[in-house]
């Protein structure tokens, strides 16, 4: 049970937030619609004042909490405190981008509700000035008309255009621009745009100023209003209700009179403004300082090696960067795990070719013509970071579980460098004591930039005599009848023909079951730290593999999932 909630304390988090969703939806809810104070919107409203009032809580409630998972230093500097230490809560914070999105799902939700309850309200607004509406509403639409009265229904006229009348008011234009900012944003993030377009995701996301500005303002236009505190003690509600053909003729009964809610979107997301304001600050600030290139290298498929330098600088293995090339785009950051170990002279990323950036930046380092630039003719860097992921816990665990899908290795070059150097340092204390690595990819030339750092670590483990430190096994998921002709006239070979590795290459996809049983009945006892970089399909298997194979016994063997998102 301790390991349950251990493990999902993710989600005991997304229940307690989605609880204090539907209590603020259910408390607001109520309130609106048993209200005194508004009665008499209710009575041209009906029940929608509530569902748009409920639906604006939650508005406010969920703009505050989406922008503080993106607020990356903030996360960095909790992952740094004492009282993340924790295996589990660092997971959570891994999570960040998840909750981000979750959050984002709730926005439209409660958007769409908002939108289409005011959509009614307007209608009936416009309805309760016409003769079937009764005569309750009609007086309670013709209050405002003289001077010194309070209007309650913000449609003065039963002929004008209500489209027109919504659309000029703050209300209207603000609610206008907000859901045209939330629609272009939602559509742009899907996984389709984020990963063939993703600067048109980028340049969109950046509408969320527009979309916080017009929902701080929005709130001033004041169109849904209520009776005043100072008019409900004059108006005896529960007589003047049934006798409102005596308003304004006798004392007991004056003319009630209305004002709108006071703003209070600005009081939910001032502080989370401000955090992201600070964030936009720093990261600005260390885009101002210079980054030397000190080496451009090559690989085989295509794959770009840039080393770099930076004062001040300081990484852990696995963690990444958001890199800018002004002479792509001024604009446009995008992420890269980090190659180098910390303990290298520089700090290198990998780029491969797979959108317009990442070629445009393959371009300008002579990549792309195979010329070999000087220094002074290298493109200008702007480097922001680096932060934390989940790979950075490896050495939290004695066992650890490295599994890569593809160009998702880039994390465990950096973990792989790191452990080598710590086990070559004769006053470093790591706690790490076995590594087992897997690495799946579709084709062969996917293995040919990666192989180099493998044969480099398998020789100086086996001088070393640690060859049983790194157990490493690598799955070629897909080949061609030539390929495998080729692969079976040399598997008498000492080394791999693929690899040139001495563990040979497997081929199709690895048995997750029984390699998990053989890693539990190896280390009986232990916590083993899983970690994993690559598709969502893959990520949904080895999370329920985690689960199947850790006892339930505290003392038995336990697998802590965590998975690479930044």
């Amino acid at each position: 049970m301790g390991y349950w909630i251990l493990n999902e304390t993710a989600t005991l988090i997304l229940v307690t937030w989605l609880g204090l969703n539907a209590y603020l939806f259910i408390d607001t809810f109520i309130w609106y619609d048993k209200a005194e104070s508004y009665y008499y919107t209710r009575v041209i409203l009906g029940s929608t004042l509530a569902w748009a009032r409920a639906s604006a809580m939650c508005l406010n409630f969920n703009c505050m909490l989406i922008i503080l998972p993106v607020c990356r230093n903030v996360v960095s500097l909790l992952r740094g405190t004492s009282a993340c230490c924790r295996g589990d809560i660092r997971r959570l914070l891994d999570k960040n981008i998840t909750f981000h999105r979750f959050v984002g799902y709730m926005i439209v939700l409660h958007a769409a509700i908002h939108i289409v309850a005011h959509f009614i309200n307007i209608e009936r607004y416009h309805m309760s000035r016409s003769v079937e509406a009764g005569e309750l509403c009609n007086i309670l639409a013709n209050i405002g008309n003289r001077s010194n009265e309070n209007y309650l229904n913000p449609i003065r006229s039963y002929n004008k255009n209500i489209i027109k009348e919504v659309i000029v008011s703050i209300a209207g234009i603000s609610g206008f621009v907000i859901t045209l900012a939330l629609v272009l944003i939602v559509t742009s993030s899907t996984e389709l745009i984020r990963r063939s377009f993703h600067e048109v995701f980028w340049y969109i996301h950046n509408l969320s100023i527009i979309f916080f500005i017009g929902l701080v303002l929005h709130g001033t236009g004041q169109m849904v209003r209520g009776q005043t505190s100072e008019s409900m003690l004059l108006h005896n509600l529960s007589y003047c209700k049934d006798h409102y053909y005596e308003w304004g003729k006798t004392e007991q009964c004056p003319i009630p009179r209305f004002s709108g809610n006071k703003p209070a979107t600005w009081k939910w997301v001032v502080f989370p403004l401000v955090f992201y304001v600070c964030e936009r600050i720093i990261r600005f600030w260390r885009s101002k300082q210079e980054v030397v290139i000190t080496k451009v290298v090559t690989h085989a498929s295509g794959v770009l090696e840039i080393q770099m330098k930076k004062r001040g600088f300081a990484m852990e293995p696995g963690q990444y960067i958001f890199l800018q090339c002004p002479a792509v785009s001024w604009l446009e950051w995008h992420p890269f795990t980090l190659t180098s170990a910390p303990e290298e002279p520089f700090f290198s990323v990998h780029v491969r070719a797979l959108g317009d950036w990442t070629k445009g930046l393959l371009a300008e380092c002579g990549a792309s013509r195979n010329m070999c630039l000087e220094p002074w003719q290298l493109p200008r860097l702007a480097v922001d970071g680096p932060y934390g992921s989940a790979t950075t816990n490896v050495f939290h665990y004695h066992v650890s579980v490295c599994i890569a899908a593809g160009i998702g290795v880039t994390p465990f070059a950096s973990v792989l460098k790191s452990v080598w150097y710590k086990y070559c340092s004769p006053n470093s204390d790591i706690g790490l004591r076995k590594i087992y690595f897997y690495w799946l990819c579709r084709d062969t030339h996917s293995f040919e930039w990666f192989a180099d750092l493998l044969i480099s670590l398998e020789e100086q483990m086996s001088e070393q005599g640690k060859t049983d430190f790194l157990s490493y096994h690598l799955f070629l998921t897909s080949w061609d009848e030539n390929q495998a002709a080729h692969i079976a006239f040399h598997c008498d070979n000492d080394l791999d023909v693929i690899t040139g590795l001495r563990h040979k290459t497997n081929f199709g996809r690895p048995n997750w079951n029984k390699e998990f049983r053989y890693i539990a009945d190896r280390h009986s006892g232990t916590s083993i730290g899983v970690f994993f970089c690559g598709p969502k399909s893959l990520s949904k298997i080895l999370n329920s593999i985690c689960h199947l194979h850790s006892s339930s016994d505290p003392r038995g063997v336990h697998f802590h999932y965590n998975k690479e998102s930044f």
